[in-house]
């Protein structure tokens, strides 16, 4: 079995974590370590202490720890996001000035400063090869562009969604898992683009990591417009609330008509007629087509 260190790369909680190979070296959680990668040497931080995990955990070749960072090592990271501001103000300069329709999200210095990254949005492919001849010649270093997606726009610049909490791509999602308009289907939603969209006008993070309790909670729930039986007699599902797992049923009477809540075990589904479960058209509710925008 290896020994291994987690680390993360960036100044972020959140994020994918890798495995290097300690060597020799002990480190804590939270220590920095110095580690070489394709884009040279980066100062990285310490998720998991030296642990062994088994063969099976390990996707590829362990790369090993370069060293421990040291309090100047620290200090060039500190100064490297302070650059960082002047950096992304020159390139917006020279952005404007050959009228570019990009739009510049962040600027990331390696750790050693030989070359710096420019990440932007764009609606489409954008011909950047004279900006960074213009951005090289100013700043004197290698000069690279990255085009991102708008939800890694998010997770850089940070926002809070329509819950009122921090975005899941921010607090805790390390890794995407694509969402789909099924999902939103699934939980009963409204399906109107801005209730269903994150602030990265996305399908919202969420409605992937809950799906699989929906799925579980509709297979235990009838459909709208089911015929159920329950102890006061036969009735219609008006509607169903899947977070409480319980139906709304509407019995006739003589004197009218009478609705009450039944939880799961209370009823005995009878029936679902042609139709069932189907909504009516709702006007804020968006056709199929721009819905599949909203998937990446």
């Amino acid at each position: 079995m290896p020994m291994i260190v987690g680390v993360k790369f960036g100044q972020k909680s959140c994020g994918k974590q890798y495995f290097f190979d300690p060597l020799d070296i002990t480190f804590e959680e939270g220590e920095g370590a110095i580690v070489e990668t394709a884009r040279g040497l980066e100062l990285v931080r310490i998720t998991q202490a030296n642990t062994f995990v088994s063969d099976e955990d390990i996707k590829t070749p362990l790369k090993p720890v370069v060293r421990k960072a040291t309090a100047d090592d620290e200090q060039r990271v500190k100064e490297n996001l302070e650059k960082r501001e002047g950096a992304l103000k020159l390139c917006q300069k020279c952005i404007d000035k050959r009228g570019l329709k990009m739009k510049l999200v962040d600027a990331e210095y390696s750790f050693d400063r030989s070359k710096i990254t420019f990440s932007f949005t764009a609606d489409g492919r954008v011909d950047f090869r004279e900006l960074v001849k213009d951005m090289a010649s100013k700043m004197r270093m290698r000069i690279e562009l990255r085009q991102i997606y708008e939800r890694d726009d998010i997770r850089i610049k940070g926002a809070m969604g329509a819950c009122g909490r921090e975005c899941c791509c921010i607090s805790h999602l390390c890794d995407y898992e694509k969402a789909t308009v099924k999902m939103a289907k699934n939980q009963n939603l409204s399906l109107n683009p801005t209730k269903v969209s994150g602030m990265c006008g996305k399908l919202m993070c969420c409605l992937k990591y809950e799906n699989d309790f929906y799925v579980e909670a509709n297979k235990k729930l009838p459909k709208v417009g089911a015929l159920v039986k329950v102890n006061e007699g036969q009735g219609r599902v008006e509607e169903t609330d899947l977070l409480k797992e319980r139906i709304k049923v509407s019995i006739e009477r003589n004197d009218g008509v009478e609705q009450n809540y039944y939880q799961v075990g209370e009823f005995e589904v009878l029936s679902c007629p042609k139709g069932c479960g189907k909504k009516e058209s709702v006007s804020d509710e968006a056709d199929e087509s721009e819905l599949a925008k909203l998937e990446d």
